[in-house]
């Protein structure tokens, strides 16, 4: 609800893709700038009071959202740095979150695991992204950053009770450049690793258009608020559907074929998503975009935990965040300001048009991914 806020608020403010542009710029300054000493922390320290701690600050920031806009004392510099803040402190959230499973569930049920929270956040942005739009028509978007606040807390209460039992400490983590070189060496060594964190970042650098979807439902389509948290919800539908299979069956084979199949379709659905002239044609191409991404995501997302020692997983975790995180964030930055120059459509066509072709051209220079079949039995 807060992404749809801000975006919507910032476009409002400024009428601009490249201002919207650069919200993601802000973003991934933020994750380029903490995301390994964050995994590190997650390596060192223990995972839950690191997962509780890294909700703290950010129900403070909301408040701080929350307040300026009030106060009508908002504005796009503010955002900015409310943001940066932001995501500087997720880049602490996401590797406690992901290393936290493999100590919550037996190896075998890594894939289920990793599908059903891939899904239940799919979930929570077709709730939230709609209910967005409801919320700015009516109430306006101070009424998200509070309700925000809120779910911070919400979100500490509910981890409190849950057991965890310490993760493996084979060797002595300490805080300093050698022990995050080392997660930094175990990530590049290793092919599968690197490749597949590749395609993540290829795909969410140049098919990452979530920033421009305020244009799209104000001067495209003309849908207002409500119907930009319907274009915000679509990818998600298609994603929930998608992880529902994935958390339902028993095996999967040739998983390199299976990630650059969903890249592919991540990368064409967003071509067709940027070429559509109705509107109900693009909520149905942005399902297939969160197919797309659903599918490699979770192989993917299942293939590292697998490859990685548990005393790793952090480290791991912290240099994929510059790849998933930092990709989009960036690729924000890269679509709006593409999108100022050129208009949405072009930018949205062009980034999945460089995605079908880089990804094509890794599956035909690394055929390691491509022929990876080790079989994870569910």
């Amino acid at each position: 609800m807060q992404v749809v806020a801000i975006n919507w608020q910032v476009y409002e403010l400024t009428h601009s893709a490249a201002s919207l542009g650069l919200i993601g710029l802000s973003a991934f300054l933020a994750i380029i700038i903490f995301s390994l000493p964050a995994g590190l922390i997650v390596d060192k320290l223990d995972r839950k009071k690191v997962l509780i701690s890294s909700q703290i600050l950010p129900l403070f920031l909301a408040l701080i959202l929350g307040w300026m806009t009030l106060t009508k004392s908002i504005n796009p510099t503010a955002i900015y740095i409310l943001v940066f803040f932001n995501f500087g402190l997720r880049t602490a959230q996401g590797p406690a979150r992901q290393a936290i499973i493999p100590q919550l569930v037996a190896k075998e049920y890594f894939i289920n695991a990793f599908s059903l929270q891939t899904m239940s956040r799919q979930i929570s942005l077709v709730v939230g992204s709609a209910l967005a739009g409801f919320v700015i028509e009516f109430s306006g978007v101070e009424t998200i950053y509070f309700f925000n606040a809120l779910t911070f807390l919400i979100y500490i209460f509910a981890l409190i009770p849950i057991q965890i039992k310490p993760h493996e400490r084979i060797e002595e983590v300490s805080f300093s450049f050698k022990s995050m070189w080392k997660g930094i060496q175990f990530v590049f060594s290793n092919q599968i690793l690197i490749y597949t964190m590749a395609l993540d970042f290829i795909a969410n650098f140049f098919s990452s258009a979530t920033t421009l979807l305020p244009i799209f439902a104000k001067d495209i389509f003309d849908v207002g608020p409500k119907g930009l948290g319907l274009l915000y919800s679509a990818a998600a539908i298609g994603s929930t559907i998608a992880g529902l299979v994935l958390a339902s069956i028993h095996q999967i084979n040739r998983q390199g074929l299976w990630i650059l199949a969903g890249v592919l379709l991540y990368g064409a659905a967003t071509i067709a998503f940027g070429l559509s002239t109705s509107f109900t044609l693009t909520l149905f191409f942005l399902c297939l975009v969160g197919v797309g991404d659903m599918v490699s995501t979770v192989i993917r997302s299942t293939i590292r935990q697998i490859l990685t020692p548990d005393h790793m997983k952090g480290r791991m975790i912290g240099v994929n965040t510059i790849f998933v995180q930092g990709g989009p964030m960036i690729g924000e930055a890269e679509a709006g300001f593409v999108a100022h120059l050129y208009g949405a459509p072009f930018s949205v066509v062009s980034g999945g048009v460089v995605t079908v072709l880089l990804t094509l051209l890794i599956a035909w220079k690394v055929p390691h991914l491509r022929k990876y079949k080790e079989t994870v039995v569910i």
